[in-house]
């Protein structure tokens, strides 16, 4: 009798993971997921001043954002694929319909609003664009040839531009990067990415003049911050004090005085991780990163583990957008980058970001638990 219960006591764990596999979960990428959300909640109740009502509409969000990656998950690569195109045709129109009819807020046009409810297509580009990119380069000899790749350039600037005219320059360089990753890792040489970034310095002057006064004034501030203290600086200026007051070891859960006296500006969104370093000092961030780069990792395993070149280029582009989302949100934050808008991925507040993010995990569990499934 003593033998069975030790039996069925170690069986546990494999029948709740039985589960996770038939729902096509990937399980180590679940399990890190999992954690960083609530690694999420615990420090948006800090973050947010011990509301209970943001902590509870962040909550459903996750629910609605885990519900939906699960759902993608049970989703055919091979289906994915074949309506990679009409996905991302249908992002485009969309698109447009935002610059003729989208609703205005914050100085910026970037909601549909259909009555129901509003949302940025933009988001839905972050996942169609590296669809659209991985099936335009499956279907050509790689590494690509110099007329393919200038189509695949088209492609990604055609979203690019239209975002960037909400305007929403955080968005264009995310959908900028899915897009670049899909080329980086179809197998561009290093002379042509050198070449091509070398390019990209050279029309800095004209990119510099079309750049909106508000995006000029975000890339000067961000060489001196000090020289508008109370206005254009106020916001980099606040966030590094945030962070250098944290130390080693960080001030203690609801201990940032940063945020509890109101002088970090959006500190439960774009400057989250501020009130993170405050609390947790520079363990906590190194224990975060590591969160963050176990995600990563598992996600470029997914891809290596890809059984066609659509899916090991979509995989990997997810993995790098994901990557530079963590980059661009901690490199404004500390003072490296400038401000553009960009979320700290799956721990600030905030429902959009979420969905698309949980999104792209659950194509990239519908690639690695289908694997079998497709054509050698």
């Amino acid at each position: 009798m003593r033998t069975e219960t030790r039996h069925e006591h170690f069986q546990r764990p494999s029948v709740l993971g039985n589960i996770l596999r038939r729902l096509h979960v990937d399980i180590p990428l679940f399990i890190a997921l999992v954690l960083t959300s609530l690694l999420s909640l615990f420090i948006l109740y800090s973050a947010g001043g011990q509301d209970m009502g943001m902590l509870t509409r962040q909550a459903t969000r996750m629910v609605m954002a885990f519900s939906l990656m699960i759902l993608l998950a049970h989703v055919n690569p091979n289906q994915l694929k074949h309506y990679s195109a009409g996905l991302f045709g249908l992002g485009v129109f969309l698109l447009l319909a935002v610059l003729i009819m989208g609703t205005i807020g914050k100085g910026a046009q970037r909601w549909l609003d259909l009555g129901f409810m509003k949302f940025q297509p933009s988001e839905i580009i972050k996942i169609t664009t590296p669809m659209m990119i991985a099936w335009y380069m499956s279907q050509h000899p790689l590494p690509p040839r110099p007329q393919h790749l200038c189509i695949a350039i088209v492609l990604i600037l055609i979203p690019t531009l239209l975002i960037a005219k909400q305007p929403d320059l955080g968005t264009a360089i995310l959908v900028a990067s899915a897009g670049a990753g899909v080329l980086f890792f179809a197998g561009l040489s290093w002379w042509l990415i050198a070449g091509l970034a070398g390019l990209l310095a050279g029309l800095a002057p004209i990119i510099w003049h079309f750049m909106i006064p508000y995006q000029k004034s975000r890339v000067i501030t961000l060489f001196n911050p000090e020289a508008d203290p109370l206005g254009k600086g106020y916001h980099i200026i606040q966030s590094k004090i945030a962070i250098g007051s944290g130390g080693i070891y960080g001030k203690g859960w609801t201990g940032s005085t940063q945020s509890e006296l109101n002088f970090l500006p959006e500190s439960h969104t774009d400057f989250i991780f501020a009130v993170f370093a405050e609390e947790f000092g520079l363990f906590g961030c190194l224990g975060l990163l590591t969160l963050y780069l176990f995600i990563i990792g598992r996600c470029l395993y997914i891809a290596v583990q890809a059984q066609d070149v659509y899916c090991r280029l979509l995989a990997s582009s997810l993995a790098f957008t994901f990557f530079v989302y963590v980059f661009v949100n901690i490199g404004m934050v500390i003072g490296i980058l400038p401000v553009v808008g960009v979320p700290l991925p799956l721990i600030s507040y905030g429902g959009t970001s979420a969905v698309t993010l949980q999104a792209g995990f659950g194509i990239l569990m519908s690639i690695h638990t289908h694997r079998k499934l497709l054509p050698r």
